[in-house]
């Protein structure tokens, strides 16, 4: 879908940190009942129907998921580059093989899936290169009022939260435009 609205309105998307639970230990947590309730509610459905809709699989994380590595590995992808190619093909680790995006076995086969040195992401990321940036990032998101993920913030003053059907992003950038 994202990939669509920039070709659509020749706009440029730039993937951000945000934690939903910055305490999350590194092998993450079990998933609160509340959390199981909603997949139970329809929840599950609804976004299983909007990926089928963009023809993608979806698969909801049996976890949460601590992604401080993931977040920080995406920080040397743009430095490379490559950002919007490794966020892609995380996301896709994520919700379609239900891999855990804070394990570094997944981080760097992400990393050479998307052209990039695996050895020397993990050597640079685990030597804190990035640690202070993605804070400030996550610091930044929260000033601003991010409560939720993914919230699309449009010029810096429009935002768009959760998993929303196209035509929402539609509509915004129409009126954006005007």
């Amino acid at each position: 879908m994202v990939e669509k609205l920039k070709k659509e309105y020749n706009i440029e998307v730039d993937w951000r940190p945000y934690y939903l639970r910055p305490n999350t230990p590194p092998e993450g947590l079990e998933l609160p009942d509340y959390i199981k309730r909603a997949r139970d509610n329809g929840s599950e459905e609804r976004l299983k129907k909007m990926a089928e809709l963009h023809g993608m699989q979806f698969r909801s994380t049996e976890r949460i998921y601590n992604t401080r590595l993931a977040h920080e590995a995406t920080e040397y992808a743009r430095e490379h580059g490559k950002a919007n190619e490794f966020h892609r093909i995380m996301f896709l680790k994520v919700y379609v093989e239900g891999l855990d995006p804070g394990k570094w076995e997944v981080i760097r086969s992400v990393a050479v899936e998307s052209g990039l040195d695996a050895e020397d992401i993990q050597h640079v990321v685990e030597g804190g290169k990035y640690t202070a940036e993605v804070a400030d990032q996550v610091t930044w998101a929260q000033r601003i009022g991010v409560t939720g993920v993914p919230t699309y913030v449009i010029n810096d003053k429009y935002a768009i939260v959760g998993a929303q059907p196209y035509e929402a992003f539609k509509n915004a950038l129409a009126q954006i435009l005007k």
